[in-house]
């Protein structure tokens, strides 16, 4: 017997949904119920101690019959008076027949690996209870085939897919299954990667992910969790052989996948987790438990959730939905599973579970339960954060990391092995072959090391051995790293139908048999400083920018209150760049070819980043005004200062007083590249430096040919290309950072003295001398840019209702301030075209006056300063709400005019 006390602190113990009390009253008199005035046929009731209970049996494995979050619901299942739980032991489970079992009204059963399913049905069709969640559907949940017909037949979205099965005893009726380098055929269905690999059977976990080789290729391995690891990237590129598999399009997600958890087909709970996929890394919580967040789900999504619940005729469901492309789509269903860690699920689940057992049997078991009467959510209002300035939106534009140098080999060929290649790759259809994947760029390296093999056996003929020297390059280049990335080198083959052109009226016009100018492109690569760098520069990003209440853009995104979206041109530089920079900011690890494929977008799909043609041609005709200047054998007089540098520019002015005289500059420039070749060959040469290693596995003989091609190039009859300063720029940068401890630095030092002054002159005057050039290049290079970021800044003002954006349910959210506004951040990775172009429609667009704002005009000489829009600098614009607007009104509405808005660009140079 309980004593006062205890029933008290029963009482208090119970949750705010119990339903059933010590005692019934009667609806008329108030008495105990029932009352022998009011009551008819009393012989139909039992007194109130002797009130049936609905018995609920548990019947799973031990594992999960006393879970953590079984226990918890169960714990409140047992606050209802007429209801009591009971848990069949996992022995009599396994070991004892059916009729042995416990005697339940309802049933809670769900198969889990070594639950006997079968025997379950059994007892089903035995005792017949009311069952919560359908035994012979879970069959079927079994099978993600059947589980995907279920899903199409409801209509529901799943990713595209394709089924090879290869069940039957006799290989002839196994599904065909065609393999490339970047993509498979299943029956005449093409894949291309990425694309996911899935056993058929739902109790395999092992699922591939496989990547192309334009990211890096490889694929990540996903498995049940094993400590703090759910995936782990592989370099295996080929598909599994053995077994039956699903084969379906990856979906770009942003690096998160949504859970959700139905109980009945009116409640769904939602939870985001960092994608498994993204680099394998469980976050887990001081407690040692995974993290997962609470999100809203859309209207569509909640009828998702409705109809997922209703075909597998499971109340407890979960399945899992890919948000990509601006829709949801469902990619597995899981049965029954519960929210971890959460005590407004469990008082939910129980509440929810409690009454639909009490509303399906109380009328057949005579209980004197009524359905209660619930009160509707309250209405959620949003609310400002109660500073002066609120962060709303984060646009960034960055250059990418540190590069190799870029560099091309041109060779003119006729070999028959050549025209092979250019017909197997298509190019009698275009007139040019590009070939970069690893097979093709295999077999052009395959043919030059047979060419070299005919030249030193003397068995090539005469047009073969003279282009020896340009074949060695080719196969040493291709050589490098020791593998095909298909991101780093490529080589393109064009025809020409009557031999390569000639150059000067001194070659020979007699037409040529028709021949191919292959060209060869290496470097221009992101370097491992480079990676190093970005993804400093993402940890440092999180905290420089910071958000409400002082917290960074990580615990932002965390709480998905961060609307984050990242954006790419298709240089592979500038997509590892924006990789890297993604593992920094969010604190992801692992390799960067799955972050790159899950995070980074490709801005050129919709010419976001690309370059306008007529911008183009009118930067050539400015480059050549500007190149003829620079060809004057004098000191610059003021008039040509002022025909160079008709914007004032102060780093230009700077630039000017150094060099005095372009073509004396050129000349001191050209004799240190001499000399500095001088010592390169002397170094190649001297066999005690022949194992120096140099920077990112370069050799002493391709950085000859680095500097050898600029020093052939730079003049040509006594006429200097200026178009190749930024080329001998680049390369002494990168040799005084990688490779200073192997060269001679009194001259690298003096070359890149004089390499960067010329560099800070002609850079940014190709992008135009006067204003009105500058912005009509600037326009036609970043209008859609510019375009995209008003877009970016403007939807702050109102954010669609239809917008697909991960937002924390505001329920969860205490001590976090207007938990119904999320943070926009838009991240532009690009080149340096576009920053100089964007910088220069922040400065002469308009936006400002330095006249009327002094510390716009303080920003604008500060700008004006910078000689070098180096790696990774970036232009950063924010947009703040200005929360002081109108205090007299508490409940204003969180919406904001451009008015409201104070928006500040930082320019920041690394």
């Amino acid at each position: 017997m309980m004593s006062l006390n205890e029933e008290q602190n029963l009482d208090h113990e119970k949750p705010s949904f119990y339903i059933g009390d010590k005692e019934l009253l009667c609806n008329s008199c108030e008495e105990s119920y029932p009352c022998m005035e009011c009551c008819d046929d009393v012989s139909d009731y039992m007194d109130i101690d002797e009130v049936k209970q609905v018995i609920v049996g548990v019947c799973a494995m031990e594992k999960k019959s006393t879970s953590k979050p079984m226990t918890e619901i169960l714990l409140r299942l047992n606050y209802f008076e007429y209801i009591k739980a009971i848990i069949f032991p996992e022995d009599v489970i396994l070991n004892q027949p059916v009729e042995d079992w416990p005697s339940c009204d309802c049933l809670i059963s769900f198969h889990s690996r070594g639950f006997p399913l079968e025997k379950a049905l059994e007892y089903a069709e035995l005792r017949k209870p009311y069952l919560l969640n359908n035994l012979e559907m879970q069959i079927d949940i079994q099978n993600r085939c059947r589980v995907y017909s279920i899903l199409e037949n409801e209509g529901i979205e799943l990713p595209r897919y394709a089924i090879c099965n290869r069940e039957s005893p006799n290989p002839e009726e196994h599904d065909q299954l065609e393999e490339f380098d970047d993509y498979i055929e299943i029956n005449g269905v093409v894949f291309n990667k990425p694309f996911v690999e899935k056993p058929i059977s739902a109790e395999d976990h092992n699922i591939y992910i496989y990547y192309p080789t334009s990211t890096g290729g490889g694929c990540q391995k996903l498995f049940r969790k094993i400590g703090s690891r759910s995936s782990v990237y592989s370099g295996e590129a080929r598909v599994r052989r053995q077994g039956s598999y699903i084969y379906e399009d990856f979906m770009p997600t942003d690096g998160t996948d949504v859970k959700v958890y139905t109980v009945g087909p009116e409640y769904a709970h939602a939870e985001a987790r960092k994608s498994p996929a993204l680099d394998g890394k469980v976050e887990r919580d001081r407690e040692g438990k995974e993290i997962r967040y609470p999100v809203i789900l859309s209207n569509s999504e909640k009828l998702i959730a409705r109809k997922v619940c209703n075909a597998f005729k499971q109340t407890v469901c979960g399945f899992d939905l890919l948000r990509a492309n601006g829709k949801s789509y469902v990619c597995d269903v899981n049965g029954f599973s519960f929210v971890k860690n959460s005590a407004k699920y469990y008082d939910d689940c129980a509440k929810i579970i409690g009454n639909m057992i009490l509303r399906q049997l109380a009328p057949s078991l005579h209980i004197p339960w009524e359905i209660p009467f619930q009160l509707d959510d309250p209405p959620i209002v949003p609310t400002t954060a109660g500073k002066m300035m609120e962060l709303r939106c984060v646009v960034a534009v960055m250059r990418h990391g540190d590069r190799t140098p870029k560099q091309k080999m041109k060779m003119e060929v006729r070999h028959q092995g050549f025209f092979t290649l250019f017909e197997k790759y298509g190019g009698y259809k275009d007139g040019h072959a590009k070939l970069k994947k690893p097979r093709q760029l295999q077999e052009v390296l395959d043919l030059s090391r047979t060419l070299l093999l005919e030249i030193e056996a003397k068995n090539a003929n005469p047009e073969i051995e003279i282009l020896k020297g340009k074949l060695e390059q080719l196969k040493s280049v291709l050589e490098m790293y020791g593998h095909f990335s298909g991101i780093n080198r490529k080589v393109q083959l064009k025809y020409q139908p009557k031999g390569r052109p000639r150059h000067s009226s001194s070659d020979d016009e007699t037409p040529k048999d028709p021949s191919l100018v292959l060209i060869l492109k290496w470097g221009g690569e992101l370097t491992p400083a480079g990676r190093k760098q970005a993804e400093e520069l993402g940890r440092k990003f999180r905290c420089e920018y910071a958000g409400i209440q002082g917290l960074g853009l990580l615990r932002l995104h965390s709480t998905y209150r961060h609307d984050l979206k990242i954006y790419a041109s298709d240089e592979g530089r500038v997509q590892m760049t924006a990789a890297a920079f993604a593992k920094g900011l969010l604190a992801l690890e692992g390799e960067l070819t799955p972050i790159l494929a899950q995070m980074v977008k490709s801005a050129n799909t919709n010419g976001l980043l690309d370059d306008d043609c007529e911008a183009s041609k009118f930067q050539s005709e400015v480059k050549n005004r500007l190149h003829e200047l620079l060809q004057l054998d004098r000191d610059f007089t003021k008039e040509d200062c002022e025909s160079i540098n008709p914007s004032g520019a102060l780093s230009v002015e700077t630039a000017l007083t150094f060099i005095r005289n372009p073509v004396k500059c050129c000349e001191h420039i050209l004799k240190l590249v001499r000399q500095f070749n001088d010592d390169i060959r002397k170094k190649k040469e001297d066999p005690a430096l022949k194992d120096t290693e140099l920077y990112y596995r370069e050799t002493w003989e391709l950085m000859a040919r680095r500097w050898g091609k600029l020093e052939k190039d730079f003049r040509s009859k006594d006429r200097f290309d200026i178009s190749k300063i930024p080329d001998i720029y680049d390369c002494a940068k990168y040799d005084i950072q990688h490779n200073f401890s192997a060269l001679n630095l009194d001259v690298l030092k003096e070359l890149y003295t004089y390499s960067k002054y010329m560099a800070d002159l002609v850079v940014p005057q190709e992008y135009g001398m006067t204003i009105a050039e500058k912005l009509a290049i600037s326009q036609g290079i970043c209008s859609p840019l510019l375009k995209k970021i008003r877009a970016d800044l403007q939807s702050n003002v109102e954010v669609p209702e239809e917008e697909n954006v991960n937002r924390l349910n505001p329920r969860y959210s205490h001590g976090v301030s207007s938990p119904g506004r999320h943070v926009r951040t838009r991240l532009y990775f690009t080149s340096e075209s576009h920053i100089h172009s964007l910088l220069t429609m922040l400065r002469y667009g308009g936006l400002n006056n330095d006249d009327k704002d002094e510390q716009w005009g303080r920003a604008m000489e500060y700008v004006s300063r910078i000689s070098e829009l180096s790696y990774l600098t970036q232009i950063v614009i924010m947009a703040y709400e200005d929360t002081t607007k109108d205090p007299a009104s508490h409940d204003r509405s969180d919406q904001f005019t451009l008015n409201d808005v104070r928006v500040l660009f930082q320019i920041v140079t690394l």
